[in-house]
């Protein structure tokens, strides 16, 4: 399964809510990633732009843009962002056929 970077901000509803009755959102998320089909890696929170960080697998695009859409949609998470990830192995692939392609591409002439 392709794996995805997923980043987020909690809202400041959610941030009053978490401070008033703390508690462990990891397991929430690991839920609702596992229903979708996906099998999530690890779980932070950020000290930066974003407040929340996951890496998890999804059986493809669609499954992980239906996570974010549900997360975004329940109103406690701004700002969500999905960046699909590829593995070395993958890239060493990738160079491969990028070296097969240069060979008929050609740049603009001046």
């Amino acid at each position: 399964m392709p794996f995805y970077l997923w980043t987020g901000n909690y809202t400041r509803e959610a941030m009053k809510a978490m401070v008033k009755r703390p508690q462990n959102r990891e397991a929430v998320a690991r839920k609702s990633i596992e229903s979708a089909g996906g099998k999530m890696h690890h779980a932070f929170i950020a000290l930066g732009t974003s407040d929340i960080v996951v890496i998890a697998e999804f059986p493809d695009d669609a499954t992980a843009a239906a996570v974010t859409l549900a997360v975004g949609a329940a109103g406690a998470v701004t700002n969500a962002a999905t960046t699909k990830l590829m593995t070395f192995a993958d890239f060493a692939e990738a160079m491969k056929k990028a070296g097969k392609i240069a060979a008929t591409y050609k740049p603009p002439q001046s």
